[in-house]
């Protein structure tokens, strides 16, 4: 399917359209029906992001050291995943049907934009790793805990200004990287747009609708938690759900062209 470019002179004339409390619940549903549309490109899909649970998880165990590292390696990796499932929906929203070879290759004719909006987040990624060692150095001058007392370290009721600081500069940053992605990465699929225009559109969405955009980020927050027990299977099903909301998350927040209703699948 071919894309069509519609890139606006500025990002900051790109219309948005105002969100209403009850959108975050009817994108998940919208993604749920792309899933059940497509259960073996959710599958696929679930399987990676899976894995890269597992992989991080047993890096964390066993060489510390290197989750930053790894952690990066998913950044580069996890946007193109996103856009696989992006672009399911989209064939879905215009009649038709979802391939997985199609989603596998969506991304190849957008690959400046990604490629520098994912060098943004690894930038950001790192500089988030950087203050994190910071905060620990500050508040463990005598040294900072093995990796089998870093659980016991957190609980500690001495150390509860420490787990707040580190919430909090841990918030800033992902704050930071959601709303720049919360609708990047779908606009650049679907218009063709620059990194910047996509960027920056994002953080107009989260400007104009704080508390639902808070909202919508509570709800991916707490599903991908609730998803990681049980060594993270529960992403094999809400990987692939939020992926697709995602997508209807945009087609809501962000006008098409000539458009003067209020965006749905």
């Amino acid at each position: 399917m071919t894309t069509t470019s519609q890139t606006e002179s500025s990002p900051f004339t790109v219309s948005l359209q105002p969100l209403n409390w009850g959108d975050p619940l009817r994108w998940l549903a919208l993604g749920w029906a792309d899933l059940r549309a497509a259960p073996g490109v959710a599958v696929f899909y679930g399987c990676c992001f899976w894995g890269m649970a597992l992989m991080l998880g047993w890096v964390f165990r066993r060489q510390p050291e290197y989750v930053m590292s790894l952690a990066s390696g998913c950044l580069l990796v996890g946007p193109f995943l996103a856009m696989g499932l992006y672009d399911t929906s989209r064939r879905r929203q215009v009649g038709l049907a979802p391939e997985l070879g199609s989603s596998l290759t969506c991304w190849d004719r957008h690959l400046g934009s990604m490629g520098l909006l994912v060098l943004v987040l690894v930038i950001v990624e790192l500089l988030w790793g950087r203050a994190s060692l910071v905060v620990f150095a500050v508040f463990f001058n005598t040294g900072l805990p093995s990796t089998t007392g870093v659980v016991d370290a957190l609980l500690s009721p001495q150390n509860w200004s420490f787990v707040g600081v580190y919430l909090l500069v841990g918030g800033v940053f992902a704050a930071l990287v959601f709303s720049t992605t919360v609708v990047s990465i779908p606009m650049i699929l679907d218009r063709d747009t620059d990194a910047l225009t996509a960027a920056i559109t994002s953080m107009r969405v989260v400007l104009d609708n704080p508390g639902v955009m808070v909202l919508w980020g509570s709800l991916i927050t707490l599903m991908v938690a609730l998803s990681l027990w049980a060594w993270g299977a529960g992403l094999l099903v809400v990987g692939p759900l939020l992926g697709h909301a995602s997508w209807h998350a945009y087609r809501t927040a962000v006008r098409s062209a000539g458009q003067t209703g209020l965006a749905g699948a």
